[in-house]
């Protein structure tokens, strides 16, 4: 018997639940379906939130050729064939692209992704892809200017109700069952917006039942979901518990701890990029300028993985994890561009002062452009104590000097240039 998901599957627009900022009503990508005017795109969301259903709507309404390649399994050479067979069809449609669905693209090697540029480039194919990872960082420059980008959202919890209720009140099997709903926090909560995973733990509770009546508490959902720890996957609530821990360990310098929680991503099968984008981040939030050859360590991590990949990749993620725990720690940079940013947002647009102003036409001189700017490199120390901030700010302080080695030195050297000013 297939997965309730795949049962509940929508085949069309009015079906599909979620996302109303793409497919409600005059939304983009509606509009560009009732239009039939579709161009190439890459859905990007978490898991579960619908980017392979809708892919498929489009190719149903639209009435289009529709191949699919999973990036897990094909390699150039399929890209290549399925190219040819999208010419060879777009011929007998006359003119109109076939639709290629690409799930997981951003594993996708470049080559790979190479390959499709000049099909998506001639209008061979319509691309869509689907990843759940930034298209900035994992999809190719050249493929992704041709391509616009929507995000999806993991589902709200009205979109989720929405769906438990179809799934008990439209499904063959389940309406077979006497489903009683009493609680629904366990639900939604280990769904965590994700459809699928909902789905597949309504699947769960009541195939574990052989009462007459099934009862769905929070009780029942947790204790059965416990005892099939798979129900709840890296992408699920403990996913998100174990990288706080990972995270939090790591600010509270415990490498120990750090390591542990590492481990358990790693055996738990966690994306090795995902850990280090958020070591990278860590490296910036919670260490700082007390220590900013975390920084490099950290995106040098990032670029390793990409070039010797797994299982070695384990040690380059062990040797950061550990270096970033054992670091000392600064938050200052954090806290300054958060207030920095409050401070514009309650300010507004204040004029950049003349003297900082670009003069690049006759007209900005006139006006004072630039006038009285003074070169700092023309003074001793490189430096020469001038207006940088807007009038209104001029005696503002954002940044604070914190209690660590390399911030005091900052500190006793901007004290120094500035007269005591830090």
């Amino acid at each position: 018997m297939q997965p309730l998901a795949e049962r509940l599957r929508p085949s069309t627009l009015n079906d599909y639940i979620g996302q109303k900022h793409l497919v409600g009503e005059k939304a983009i990508l509606r509009q560009m379906i009732e239009t039939g005017r579709i161009a190439s795109f890459i859905l990007w969301g978490p898991p579960g939130v619908g980017k392979t259903t809708l892919a498929r709507i489009i190719a149903n309404q639209l009435d289009r050729p529709f191949y699919t390649l999973s990036a897990v399994t094909s390699g150039v050479k399929d890209v290549r064939e399925v190219i040819e067979k999208a010419k060879a069809n777009r011929m007998f449609a006359q003119g109109v692209s076939p639709i290629l669905f690409i799930d997981e693209i951003h594993r996708f090697s470049k080559s790979q992704q190479d390959s499709l540029l000049g099909a998506v480039e001639n209008g061979t194919v319509t691309l869509i892809g689907a990843t759940t990872e930034n298209p900035s960082f994992e999809v190719i420059t050249p493929l992704l200017s041709r391509c616009q980008v929507y995000v999806l959202k993991a589902l709200e919890k009205e979109d989720l109700l929405e769906l438990m209720d179809r799934a008990l009140t439209t499904d063959n099997e389940l309406k077979k069952l006497n489903v009683v709903v009493e609680e629904t926090d366990a639900v939604l909560r280990f769904s965590g917006g994700d459809a699928r995973k909902l789905l597949n733990i309504i699947d769960l509770v009541c195939s574990a039942n052989n009462t007459d009546e099934i009862r769905i508490t929070n009780k029942t959902v947790t204790e059965r979901l416990q005892q099939n720890p798979m129900a709840y996957d890296k992408d699920g609530e403990i996913h998100y518990d174990i990288i706080s821990a990972f995270i939090k360990s790591i600010r509270g310098s415990d490498p120990d701890a750090a390591i542990y929680w590492l481990a358990r991503m790693i055996a738990g099968g966690e994306d090795p990029k995902f850990i280090a984008r958020r070591l990278l981040i860590s490296a910036a939030e919670d260490i700082g300028l007390a220590n900013p050859n975390a920084l490099l360590l950290s995106n040098a991590c990032f670029d390793a993985l990409h070039k010797i990949g797994w299982p070695e990749g384990r040690i380059i993620l062990a040797e950061t994890t550990v270096y970033l725990a054992a670091s000392p720690k600064s938050n200052s940079a954090y806290l300054a561009i958060d207030d920095a940013l409050a401070l514009v947002e309650n300010t507004g647009n204040l004029p950049v002062p003349l003297h900082l102003r670009n003069a690049p036409t006759k007209l900005m001189k006139e006006l004072n452009y630039g006038t009285n700017y003074k070169y700092s490199h023309d003074f001793p120390n490189h430096f020469i104590d001038q207006q940088f901030m807007p009038d209104e700010l001029k005696s503002h302080r954002i940044w604070q000097v914190q209690n660590n080695n390399a911030e005091k030195k900052l500190g006793d050297w901007l004290r120094f240039l500035w007269n005591g000013r830090y």
